[in-house]
């Protein structure tokens, strides 16, 4: 099985590596791409290296999307690839999870409409205009869609992620 991670700059540093962690401690090749494959900083000063740039993604060699949230959303809404990687994983019924600011991204690719989803708080006014119905919870699992609000919703998260992957905790 294969995820791919895709951040920037300014993520927030738990939203990224926890999950990181917890998919490759599952046996799970996890593969981080970024803006033309340069490392990047967390946040909270974590420097991660990529493993490949977003450019050089094909997302049909990929069984799950991972997009943790923090400032990195806000720039990476912006890249076409990105949102068009976004909708290959939604059309094809792959699992998308996105945490945080992450779901700007499945905002900005004109995914939400119809479905339920979370978010931070400040990003829960944009969930609706997308024609999300938005829930303040910790996780929420629509169909292929798996949403959380913020570091403190990662352990549900994780847990969501793997519940839908089939692997037992």
């Amino acid at each position: 099985m294969r995820a791919i991670m895709i951040s920037a700059d300014g993520f927030e540093d738990a939203e990224l590596l926890k999950p990181l962690e917890a998919l490759r401690a599952d046996d799970i090749e996890v593969e981080l791409a970024t803006p033309g494959g340069a490392s990047i900083t967390g946040k909270r000063g974590a420097t991660v290296e990529a493993d490949s740039a977003i450019e050089q993604v094909d997302p049909s060699a990929f069984d799950l999307l991972v997009l943790p949230g923090g400032k990195a959303p806000a720039q990476l809404r912006k890249d076409p690839k990105v949102l068009a990687i976004a909708r290959e994983f939604f059309s094809a019924d792959k699992p998308i999870a996105a945490i945080c600011h992450g779901p700007q991204i499945l905002v900005s690719a004109d995914l939400l409409r119809g479905r339920k989803a979370t978010a931070y708080s400040a990003v829960a006014p944009e969930l609706r205009e997308a024609g999300a119905e938005y829930r303040d919870e910790e996780v929420v699992v629509d169909g292929n869609l798996i949403t959380s609000r913020e570091p403190g919703d990662i352990p549900a998260f994780i847990g969501a992620v793997r519940e839908k992957l089939g692997i037992q905790p």
